[in-house]
Protein backbone atom coordinates (compact mmCIF):
# COMPACT_ATOMS: atom_id res chain seq x y z
CA UNK A 1 0.00 0.00 0.00
CA UNK A 2 2.74 2.20 1.10
CA UNK A 3 4.44 1.57 -2.19
CA UNK A 4 1.06 2.24 -3.83
CA UNK A 5 0.95 5.61 -2.54
CA UNK A 6 4.40 6.67 -3.35
CA UNK A 7 4.03 5.69 -7.14
CA UNK A 8 1.01 7.90 -7.61
CA UNK A 9 2.63 11.09 -5.64
CA UNK A 10 5.67 10.38 -8.01
CA UNK A 11 3.80 10.56 -10.92
CA UNK A 12 1.63 13.69 -10.01
CA UNK A 13 4.96 15.54 -9.15
CA UNK A 14 6.17 14.38 -12.63
CA UNK A 15 3.25 15.31 -14.17
CA UNK A 16 3.22 18.29 -12.97
CA UNK A 17 6.78 18.99 -13.62
CA UNK A 18 6.38 18.45 -16.97
CA UNK A 19 3.53 20.81 -17.61
CA UNK A 20 5.08 23.48 -16.05
CA UNK A 21 8.24 23.32 -17.84
CA UNK A 22 6.47 23.15 -20.96
CA UNK A 23 4.25 26.41 -20.25
CA UNK A 24 7.71 27.57 -20.41
CA UNK A 25 9.30 26.57 -23.20
CA UNK A 26 8.41 27.97 -26.54
CA UNK A 27 9.41 26.70 -30.32
CA UNK A 28 11.42 29.91 -32.21
CA UNK A 29 11.00 30.00 -35.70
CA UNK A 30 13.78 31.42 -38.24
CA UNK A 31 12.39 31.79 -41.68
CA UNK A 32 15.89 32.92 -43.90
CA UNK A 33 14.91 35.02 -46.98
CA UNK A 34 17.26 36.12 -49.70
CA UNK A 35 18.74 33.30 -50.46
CA UNK A 36 20.77 33.74 -53.60
CA UNK A 37 22.21 30.43 -54.09
CA UNK A 38 21.97 26.38 -53.30
CA UNK A 39 25.29 26.08 -52.64
CA UNK A 40 26.96 25.79 -48.93
CA UNK A 41 25.36 25.58 -45.55
CA UNK A 42 22.94 28.68 -43.59
CA UNK A 43 24.57 28.33 -40.32
CA UNK A 44 21.99 29.97 -37.79
CA UNK A 45 23.00 30.64 -33.74
CA UNK A 46 20.67 32.19 -31.36
CA UNK A 47 22.43 33.67 -28.38
CA UNK A 48 20.82 34.29 -24.81
CA UNK A 49 22.94 37.61 -23.50
CA UNK A 50 24.39 40.31 -24.67
CA UNK A 51 28.15 38.62 -23.15
CA UNK A 52 28.02 36.37 -25.48
CA UNK A 53 26.71 37.50 -28.53
CA UNK A 54 28.34 37.40 -32.15
CA UNK A 55 30.91 35.35 -29.62
CA UNK A 56 29.56 32.11 -27.97
CA UNK A 57 25.64 30.37 -29.13
CA UNK A 58 23.22 29.54 -26.56
CA UNK A 59 21.89 27.23 -29.54
CA UNK A 60 23.01 26.40 -33.28
CA UNK A 61 21.13 25.06 -35.93
CA UNK A 62 22.73 24.23 -39.67
CA UNK A 63 21.12 23.53 -42.51
CA UNK A 64 21.24 23.15 -46.47
CA UNK A 65 20.91 26.39 -48.45
CA UNK A 66 18.47 26.47 -50.92
CA UNK A 67 17.71 29.80 -53.13
CA UNK A 68 15.43 31.94 -52.07
CA UNK A 69 13.85 30.76 -48.44
CA UNK A 70 14.42 27.97 -45.75
CA UNK A 71 13.18 27.66 -42.27
CA UNK A 72 14.87 26.39 -38.69
CA UNK A 73 12.86 25.75 -35.89
CA UNK A 74 14.48 26.69 -32.10
CA UNK A 75 12.58 23.94 -30.02
CA UNK A 76 12.10 24.36 -25.61
CA UNK A 77 13.21 28.00 -25.77
CA UNK A 78 12.66 28.95 -22.01
CA UNK A 79 11.02 32.98 -21.55
CA UNK A 80 14.09 35.44 -22.01
CA UNK A 81 15.39 37.93 -24.49
CA UNK A 82 17.65 36.86 -27.60
CA UNK A 83 18.83 37.77 -30.35
CA UNK A 84 19.88 35.67 -33.75
CA UNK A 85 22.67 35.90 -36.01
CA UNK A 86 22.95 33.52 -39.53
CA UNK A 87 25.19 33.66 -42.00
CA UNK A 88 25.38 31.73 -46.03
CA UNK A 89 28.23 29.58 -45.32
CA UNK A 90 28.82 29.30 -49.36
CA UNK A 91 32.07 27.28 -49.19
CA UNK A 92 31.29 25.31 -46.37
CA UNK A 93 33.98 26.16 -43.86
CA UNK A 94 32.37 26.50 -41.09
CA UNK A 95 33.60 29.96 -40.86
CA UNK A 96 32.06 33.13 -41.81
CA UNK A 97 34.36 34.56 -45.05
CA UNK A 98 35.85 38.20 -43.95
CA UNK A 99 38.31 40.63 -45.87
CA UNK A 100 39.90 43.28 -43.47
CA UNK A 101 36.98 42.35 -41.00
CA UNK A 102 34.05 43.11 -43.26
CA UNK A 103 32.00 39.25 -44.17
CA UNK A 104 32.42 38.80 -47.87
CA UNK A 105 29.18 35.59 -47.39
CA UNK A 106 26.35 37.01 -47.07
CA UNK A 107 24.65 37.09 -42.98
CA UNK A 108 22.21 38.81 -41.08
CA UNK A 109 20.86 39.27 -37.99
CA UNK A 110 17.08 39.19 -36.04
CA UNK A 111 15.21 42.40 -36.51
CA UNK A 112 17.40 42.62 -39.77
CA UNK A 113 19.29 45.55 -37.34
CA UNK A 114 22.74 46.67 -39.55
CA UNK A 115 25.67 47.58 -38.06
CA UNK A 116 27.31 50.89 -38.25
CA UNK A 117 31.14 50.87 -38.80
CA UNK A 118 31.24 47.67 -37.17
CA UNK A 119 28.92 44.17 -36.20
CA UNK A 120 25.42 44.63 -35.55
CA UNK A 121 24.63 45.62 -31.37
CA UNK A 122 22.74 42.96 -29.12
CA UNK A 123 20.50 46.20 -28.43
CA UNK A 124 19.09 46.30 -32.00
CA UNK A 125 18.93 42.45 -32.63
CA UNK A 126 17.29 41.69 -29.44
CA UNK A 127 13.31 40.77 -28.71
CA UNK A 128 11.55 38.43 -26.28
CA UNK A 129 10.16 35.52 -26.15
CA UNK A 130 7.40 35.88 -22.77
CA UNK A 131 4.54 34.18 -23.81
CA UNK A 132 4.19 32.46 -27.20
CA UNK A 133 5.75 31.27 -30.00
CA UNK A 134 7.90 33.28 -32.08
CA UNK A 135 8.40 34.20 -36.18
CA UNK A 136 11.94 35.64 -36.82
CA UNK A 137 12.32 36.86 -40.54
CA UNK A 138 15.76 37.73 -41.63
CA UNK A 139 16.79 38.88 -44.95
CA UNK A 140 20.15 38.07 -46.18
Amino acid sequence: MKTLKFTIILLLMLCTKTSIAQESEFSLTVMITNIESDKGTIQVGLYDNKGNFLNKTYQSISTKAKTGSVEVIFKNVPKGEYAISLYHDTDNNQKLNTFLSIPTEPYGTSNNAKGRFGPPQWEDAKFSISDKAIVQSIKL
